[in-house]
């Protein structure tokens, strides 16, 4: 039976990232038979431009059918000066909100080749390998109330709701125990609860559901300390578990420990594993159309849609091997590029990759 995906390549650098991974995709749907038919969508400024919002109710419905969502990049200078209601990002906080993707896994995985290109000492990240579990669609991003108003006294104030339910912290919970059980064994939730109410009751939750995990080793770790002992010693974390808000900093901060966020993807996942998948990385607006971006975040999320929710672990897995080889060959785009090793651009890197594919079956 075949499968859907929706190709979403929105704003930036997210157009010629995407033809990247499509270019691999199409080349493993032939070579192994994967029966993947693709659609395309709008969204973001693009959406904005073409249709006057940053995503259509038949670009939702689009979303809703797939049965996996591969996204590029949204936003940029040139919609700034939009109102908050309908700059590009309201684009992609909608799919995340309607489509109930809570669970974000943010995988920061140091390539043995890339070392050096960490600004950390090599000793401190090589062997890294952090899963980030990040709730998505709840938080102080979706709370309210939330906006500006005028005081008595004349003065404008913002003001955003933080808040959290039961069976929020709940849900997202179960994600981190099972893929903490997958993995070492080992989760730290990291919270504020020496100081705010809600991430008090989300160390409670998180403590109440460890009882069904005995086997895992859970700690908790102040938001603060966290991102401390990520720069300190990150090689101490192997899944952390924490807010929208939290997840959002923490993860960028561990995606720079790897060398560059242009190396690292992400899931954004349902109950019944259906996803989105894009880059950790934003739209680049400073670097869109110039050549030199770096593709494989991009490809490695495809490699991440293949394993979650499109049941390809082995494929996904041939990906992976294959970028592997790519480093090992000393390709580097700008963002990696260390003395020694060979600088390309956007597509020599993707055909590069797909050169790797097609010496293995």
């Amino acid at each position: 039976m075949s499968k859907n995906v929706l190709i979403m390549a929105g704003d930036g650098i997210g157009p010629e990232i995407m033809s990247q991974a499509e270019q691999i995709l199409h080349f493993l749907n032939q070579d192994e038979g994967l029966g993947l038919e693709f659609d395309h969508a709008a969204v973001g400024g693009a959406a904005i431009d073409s249709d006057g919002v940053p995503l259509t109710d038949a670009a939702l419905d689009q979303a809703r059918a797939a049965d996996a969502i591969l996204f590029g990049a949204i936003g940029g200078p040139k919609w700034e000066s939009l109102e908050m209601a309908i700059r590009p990002e309201k684009g992609l906080l909608r799919l995340r909100s309607e489509l109930q993707l809570f669970g974000n896994l943010r995988p920061a995985l140091l390539y043995p080749q890339l070392a050096s290109a960490s600004s950390l000492k090599a000793e401190k990240v090589s062997g890294l390998d952090i899963l980030i579990v990040r709730e998505l669609t709840g938080g102080i991003y979706f709370g309210q109330p939330r906006g500006v108003r005028m005081l008595e006294n004349g003065e404008r104030q913002g003001y955003n709701t933080y808040v959290y339910s039961e069976s929020e912290i709940r849900r997202i919970g179960r994600v981190a125990f099972e893929a903490a059980m997958k993995r070492n064994k080992k989760l730290c939730s990291v919270d504020k609860a020496n100081v705010l109410e809600v991430t008090e009751l989300w160390r409670e939750i998180i403590t109440d559901l460890s009882q069904e995990y005995p086997q895992v080793e859970l700690s908790h770790m102040y938001v603060d300390n966290a991102a401390m002992q990520l720069i300190r010693e990150p090689k101490q974390f192997d899944v952390m578990v924490t807010g929208n808000m939290f997840g959002d900093i923490l993860s960028d901060a561990a995606a720079m420990l790897t060398g560059s966020i242009g190396m690292l993807p992400s899931a954004s996942l349902d109950q019944n594993n259906k996803g989105m998948y894009e880059p950790c990385h934003g739209s680049a607006p400073d670097i869109a159309g110039q050549g030199i971006a770096n593709p494989l975040a991009m490809i490695l999320s495809a490699a991440m849609m293949l394993r979650y929710s499109l049941g390809f672990g082995a494929t996904a897995e041939r990906i992976e091997q294959a970028v592997s080889r790519v480093l090992d060959q000393g390709y580097r785009t700008a963002d990696i590029h260390t003395e020694g090793t060979n600088k390309v651009g956007t597509e020599e890197m993707g055909n590069a990759v797909l050169t790797a594919l097609k010496s293995t079956h």
